[in-house]
């Protein structure tokens, strides 16, 4: 290791002269930042305080409640319980509705998509359809006349 020389690195960093600032000599801070300074220290100092007295607040409480809340556990845990679950309860079953409704609208714009790119189809299942009912009403018509005439012709043998 000292056979080899070591490099060296040289590393230049400007020098900024602070004397030399312009030909406004050196400025102060701005207006607006004097008057944000003037109205934000007061704001952040009262924000810090309220802060402090909330925390002051909060441990209080809770070094009066946490007897309170010992003594009274084995009623107010089953009834925190229980409302947990009613407000859960609530909630899947409104979880649950709104699934059926998305569910029932999607297959209902599904059912008119379709519909919509094969109406000739759906035209031609309508008119065998009535086709159909025609063809069963006279069916239907032509059996009422024969078990009438066939009754009439029992009526006069008898």
């Amino acid at each position: 290791m000292a056979d080899r020389p070591q490099p060296h690195q040289i590393q230049v960093h400007p020098q900024r002269r602070y004397d030399d600032v312009g030909a406004k000599g050196r400025a102060g801070p701005s207006a607006s930042t004097i008057l944000a300074v003037v109205t934000l220290v007061p704001l952040g100092g009262s924000l810090l305080g309220l802060a402090g007295l909330t925390l002051a607040v909060t441990l209080v409480g809770l070094a009066v409640f946490i007897p309170v809340f010992i003594i009274f556990s084995p009623i107010l845990v089953p009834a925190i319980l229980t409302i947990g679950l009613a407000v859960l309860a609530f909630l899947t079953s409104g979880a649950f509705g709104l699934t059926a409704l998305s569910s029932l609208t999607w297959a209902f714009n599904y059912i008119r998509r379709a519909a919509g790119f094969m109406p000739d189809q759906i035209d031609q299942a309508k008119r065998r359809m009535q086709d159909m009912a025609g063809y069963v009403g006279q069916k239907t018509k032509d059996l009422g006349q024969e078990i009438q005439s066939r009754t009439q012709e029992q009526g006069r043998k008898t």
